[in-house]
């Protein structure tokens, strides 16, 4: 069943599009606000935090990816609540350096309450945890407040608004991933590879890795994540090769892909395996000068002939 068309509102009160932002919709007593950190003493005066209400900060930091050692940025969120988040949030300006800009919902109306909003956040930290596609900043998953029957329908239906609202302004912490492409290719027979028939370009993407993220994730899991793959070749993708750096530096296992779905906040991709990685080659590095940093794309049958990495790359171009 598809879900129900909306629209909401957006209102920019300093005129500035990356600024403060005031989300609202049709038939709803809440009120969403955006506001970058270099804006909060400007939004802070808004009355609308002298309300009760729920409170997500966000940023980004640096870190060594430990399965491939690239490094990349992972998003930083942190869930508050209050009765009146205005303070709140203040101590988190001077305290918390961690964060690039927040979003906070209240109830227009003052319909929420302390104890919806702590209900709120006890929510949106359990959905954070079980989604597992941030960095949550909180230390620990409040337990859930005792409410009557009919708040918690009240507080649910509140909550499935701020779900709705929270992609159109890029944050995706929460999404539950669902696939964007799903090839759902298959290998066929007893051992080795699949001999699929010959296709015009690229359907392959190779990926680093080093050895014990390799067989703990890539062997292991029947997955690769954290990987950036180009818009265009999202559609085209049917198998994965994957490459263990030093000291193999070579392609040693190759599978078929099930689906792709969105990873973290949107930026990357997690591909998932239709079945576990069969063994090919290997297919070493050869005088190809460094070492693979980043994916690259190939052919599938230019994969199962290719005797050297640099030859299978050089097919590939």
């Amino acid at each position: 069943m598809a879900d129900d068309p909306f629209t909401i509102r957006i209102f920019v009160p300093d005129g500035n599009p990356e600024g403060i932002r005031i989300i609202d919709r049709m038939n709803w007593t809440g009120l969403g606000i955006v506001f970058p950190r270099e804006k909060w003493k400007d939004a802070s005066q808004r009355r609308d935090f002298d309300n009760a209400g729920v409170y997500i900060l966000v940023g980004y930091e640096e870190q060594i990816d430990e399965d491939t050692q690239a490094i990349d940025d992972i998003q930083i969120i942190y869930v508050g609540e209050g009765d009146g988040i205005r303070s709140r949030i203040d101590e988190h300006y001077t305290k918390k350096d961690f964060w690039t800009w927040g979003i906070a919902f209240v109830s227009a109306n003052r319909g929420l309450n302390k104890a919806h909003a702590q209900w709120l956040e006890y929510a949106l930290i359990s959905r954070a945890r079980e989604v597992g596609q941030c960095k949550l900043e909180n230390g620990n998953v409040p337990q859930e407040p005792a409410l009557t029957e009919s708040e918690k329908a009240d507080v649910q239906g509140f909550l499935r608004e701020i779900f709705q609202i929270l992609p159109l302004v890029n944050l995706r912490a929460f999404d539950v991933p669902k696939a964007i492409v799903a090839p759902k290719t298959k290998t066929v027979g007893g051992g080795g590879l699949h001999p699929a028939p010959q296709i015009a370009g690229p359907d392959t993407i190779i990926v680093p890795a080093r050895a014990d993220g390799f067989k703990r994730v890539f062997l292991g899991e029947n997955c690769w994540y954290s990987i950036r793959i180009s818009g265009g070749m999202l559609p085209k993708i049917r198998w994965i090769a994957g490459y263990q750096n030093q000291p193999v530096s070579a392609i040693t296992h190759v599978a078929p892909v099930d689906h792709i779905e969105p990873y973290g906040d949107g930026r990357k991709y997690k591909v998932v395996f239709s079945e576990a990685a069969k063994p090919i080659g290997p297919i070493p590095l050869g005088n190809l000068p460094g070492a693979m940093q980043g994916p690259r794309y190939t052919n599938y049958v230019q994969l199962s002939k290719a005797k050297t990495l640099k030859d299978l790359l050089a097919a590939a171009t």
